[in-house]
């Protein structure tokens, strides 16, 4: 049985796939959380390890420990060592217009794993679960998808390997039958204790988790995996989403399927700082893919969290704070060049760089990378969306 405390930690922090903040506003305790959850640390030998088995550099989020923590990874390296491949499967909830920085992480890591292990990925976007948690229509729910989709296009995922789909299209069939066969094997009270269902919620949100369970599943898409039920899996994904798959986990092996394996990232930061993930409510709180090059100096500028010190006299003598400081954090992210980033952070925590020089070093990457994406996203037409969300083969995705 695999470990659930997510409602456990209500009393100090609560993580789940609806809600995360910390303890008293303070930082997210992920040592607790794997504890809690159940997952392992992702150690330097599985990052090693990648390196050796796809033969480039791990992408800069494994490097800085972005993905930091995974269920089953050593397996699937094992398997795949063997010459057993996987397909990854990711997705988003489609409430927004638009993506922030955050949104983008766990798509940007997709792609470098498609990429390094040459694989196919499934990307489920979940327009009936925002239609019924955001209460939003089925209609704007299903436009609000394919804007997203374009979004995640322009990440540059590969279309002879890469199946989006939405789940008011594609929920039916084999993918449908799977999801009963999860839901009777998950009780009311297992579902409430996983999730923190009550009285109060409508019948709707009990019924969403084997919707998101099922793509785990091989044989939820006949017409990519024919005949491939035993196909591993691997879900690159944020660590809230852990409990829809330790209960994937859990009802897998009674179905006559592999479990899913995860890695998992920790939460992007608010620019007003580290107490939990960006809020689409506050549009202060992240930089959007949206924004213009002055949008984001001035949020960068008014609204980043500074560890710095509050007179440049001080700052001199006993420099910034690292831990708390939003722009370095955000450069972690970003900076793709590490020998600059641990520049910046020796100079900036020594007193040396300021907290202005820091903030325009972030501006220009963060203009860079929003402006790179907007282009790209400008290049994506409805064809192109329909070519990625059209059920067919994919004849050269393990290639």
């Amino acid at each position: 049985m695999e470990t659930d405390k997510t409602v456990e930690t209500a009393s100090e922090q609560v993580v789940n796939p609806w809600e995360v903040s910390a303890k008293d506003g303070g930082k997210i305790d992920y040592d607790k959380l794997i504890d809690q959850f159940g997952c392992q640390r992702l150690d330097q030998s599985l990052i090693d390890r990648v390196q050796r088995l796809t033969s480039r550099q791990p992408h800069v989020f494994l490097r800085r420990g972005v993905f930091f923590a995974h269920r089953d990874f050593n397996e699937v390296l094992d398997a795949y060592e063997r010459g057993d491949k996987f397909y990854l499967y990711t997705g988003r909830g489609p409430s927004s217009e638009a993506l922030h920085l955050g949104h983008l992480i766990p798509f940007m890591f997709t792609k470098y794993l498609q990429e390094a292990f040459k694989v196919p990925l499934v990307i489920q976007l979940t327009d009936d679960e925002k239609c019924m948690w955001k209460n939003l229509s089925v209609e704007e729910s299903q436009r609000l998808a394919r804007e997203n989709a374009k979004d995640i296009i322009a990440c540059g995922f590969d279309v002879t390997k890469t199946f989006i789909f939405s789940d008011f299209d594609y929920v039916g069939g084999a993918f449908y039958k799977n999801m009963v066969k999860v839901a009777k094997c998950v009780t009311l009270n297992k579902a409430m204790g996983i999730f923190g269902f009550s009285g109060e919620d409508h019948i709707g949100k009990l019924s969403f988790p084997p919707v998101q369970a099922v793509p785990s599943f091989p044989s939820s898409f006949p017409h990519l995996f024919p005949g491939k039920d035993k196909l591993r899996c691997l879900i690159p994904c944020a660590i809230d989403q852990d409990p829809y798959f330790r209960m994937t986990r859990d009802v897998a092996p009674r179905l006559g399927y592999s479990k899913p394996a995860l890695i998992e990232s920790s939460f992007f930061p608010a620019l007003q700082g580290e107490n939990g993930k960006m809020s689409a409510s506050d549009p202060n709180s992240a930089i959007y893919v949206t924004d213009t090059a002055k949008d984001i100096k001035n949020k960068i500028n008014r609204y980043a969290f500074s560890g710095g010190q509050d007179s440049i006299e001080k700052h001199r003598e006993i420099g910034a704070n690292l831990e708390v400081d939003i722009p370095v954090k955000y450069l972690s992210f970003f900076l793709e060049d590490d020998t600059e980033l641990e520049h910046i952070k020796k100079e900036y925590g020594e007193g040396r760089m300021l907290t202005g020089e820091v903030k325009k070093r972030l501006t220009e990457v963060l203009t860079e990378m929003v402006e790179r994406h907007r282009m790209a996203r400008a290049a994506v037409t409805d064809e192109m969306v329909d070519a990625f969300m059209a059920v067919r083969p994919l004849p050269s995705m393990f290639e």
